[in-house]
């Protein structure tokens, strides 16, 4: 019988780039990296938004540290300067996270449809594959190296007036599994968690009636979720012992695509 294998439930000393990190499951993300231990790398598009994030870890006075980019992900140019700048910044890079995103609802027979469709696509897809790209020459000198995609449930499944969204989720998705495929030979991880509904800055706009109402009707756990419960998930997938787990697709939706009714 082999002996025992112990592996490391740890990311300290860890580098991780997190996008869309000033607000939601971003932030909460950025949070918990810093207090295991790691490096983070705070992005958003709002420079102001990403520095407030800095200053709340460091505020907290955890083992780990932040520093902050403004980053536009439909930017190429943006994206290969601050990969670099932050690799520079903490010496390389261990744990990417792909979480920016936004919602724009949208109609298939309005005009405005090809509005929406475009940014949605390359914030929410096209840019998941440069960060990535931009990245890999950092990740393939870690020893532990992650990628954690953050798509939705609406990658499961569909809602009305919501196809650009929709379609990038699942296109998600199946990135995650292709370059599972790909990247294994390098030992790089490539996993992807599902958000049901959360609390966060896309759904404070719904009252809280219906919240309540959606969520006894198609949540088993019967409330919303918070970004810290999908952070939770991320640092799972970005653990060193996190080493076999690759081209998963984990739900973190209290449920909801399980029930049938």
């Amino acid at each position: 019988m082999e002996p025992y294998q112990p592996l490391s439930r740890s990311i300290a000393g860890k580098v991780a780039i997190i996008t869309g990190a000033a607000s939601g499951m971003g932030r909460a993300t950025a949070h918990l990296f810093a207090a295991e231990g790691a490096k983070v790398s705070v992005t958003d598009l709002r420079q102001e938004a990403c520095n407030a994030v800095v200053d709340e870890i460091a505020a907290a006075e955890v083992s780990g540290e932040a520093a902050a980019w403004a980053l536009d992900v439909s930017d190429p140019d943006a994206i290969a300067r601050v990969v670099g700048a932050a690799a520079e910044r903490f010496g390389g890079i261990d744990i990417l996270v792909n979480n920016a995103g936004f919602a724009i609802p949208a109609d298939i027979g309005e005009e405005s449809y090809e509005d929406s469709w475009g940014p949605t696509l390359e914030v929410m897809l096209t840019a998941h594959q440069r960060m990535i790209r931009a990245a890999l020459p950092h990740l393939s000198q870690s020893d532990s190296p992650r990628i954690v995609n953050i798509a939705s449930t609406e990658g499961l499944g569909a809602t009305p007036g919501n196809s650009p969204y929709v379609a990038a989720k699942h296109g998600v998705i199946g990135l995650t599994r292709g370059l599972a495929v790909d990247l294994g030979r390098e030992g790089i991880t490539v996993n992807c968690i599902c958000p049901g509904p959360i609390r966060t800055g896309i759904t404070d706009a719904i009252p809280e009636e219906h919240k309540t109402i959606y969520a006894k009707r198609r949540v088993p756990m019967r409330r919303y979720g918070i970004p810290e419960e999908v952070a939770h998930m991320t640092l799972s997938c970005a653990l060193p012992a996190a080493s076999f787990l690759t081209g998963a697709v984990i739900p973190v939706d209290g449920g909801l695509t399980i029930k049938n009714a």
